[in-house]
């Protein structure tokens, strides 16, 4: 069986990431730095906010737990559980566009999810909403060496999902989940938020930057379907 399977040739995917693209949550964990932080005398800054985005927990834990002063994993665990509570209260919903983009995606190929979010919010994200019925593989940072920018959560992803890079597609928001896809060798289309505006650089490794989901949407189904936007 092995052999067969490895004989297959690799498929056309999709991997998304989460924070920012599926679900209104970036904003959750600035929060939480900036909380926990603030708490131990200091002022976190936009510049805080950019070197984390993207990073594992065990990264961005060690990272917060430097700056204040405290243990690493002790930040980490009072951040991930001001998230959760307010994934808990309902107060984390799906991007407008968001469920329309992963039904679009899933049907014309597998699916998969690569993000630095702990293993307990995807599996809130997944149970709780109907983003789960369509995912094939989820892989957080968490579970790879490194986390974004380095491409390995992308890879592990694709791993699973037995992908040709080269064929597929990413779907991210963060400068450094930019990096990370394009460095894993797939086409990226960008996600931009005004108030998480993606870095030049980042920009230049995507098919193309994008400011609404349902235009992400649009361009993923036309590259999907080998039409206008291929």
């Amino acid at each position: 069986m092995n052999m067969v399977q490895e004989s297959l040739p690799a498929r056309r995917v999709v991997v998304f990431d989460l924070d920012g693209v599926l679900v209104h949550s970036e904003h959750l964990w600035e929060q939480g730095w900036e909380k926990v932080s603030s708490s131990h005398g200091y002022a976190w800054t936009g510049e805080n906010t950019r070197a984390c985005q993207g990073k594992s927990v065990p990264e961005w834990s060690e990272y917060l737990g430097d700056l204040c002063g405290i243990n690493g994993e002790a930040a980490g665990a009072a951040v991930i559980a001001l998230v959760v509570g307010a994934y808990d209260r309902g107060e984390v919903p799906l991007l407008p566009g968001a469920l329309e983009l992963v039904q679009a995606a899933a049907a014309r190929v597998p699916i998969g999810l690569a993000t630095s979010a702990p293993r307990e919010i995807i599996e809130r994200v997944m149970r709780t909403t109907p983003l789960g019925a369509h995912f094939t593989v989820t892989v957080s940072s968490a579970e790879v060496p490194a986390g974004k920018p380095s491409p390995d959560v992308y890879l592990e992803a694709i791993r699973q999902l037995n992908a040709d890079p080269t064929r597929s597609f990413g779907v991210e928001d963060s400068s450094n989940g930019i990096r990370a896809a394009a460095a894993a060798g797939l086409t990226v289309l960008g996600m931009e938020h005004s108030q998480y505006p993606v870095a030049a650089d980042a920009a230049a490794l995507t098919w193309r930057v994008f400011h609404s989901i349902p235009d992400v949407t649009v361009a993923l189904v036309e590259l999907l379907d080998g039409g206008p936007g291929a």
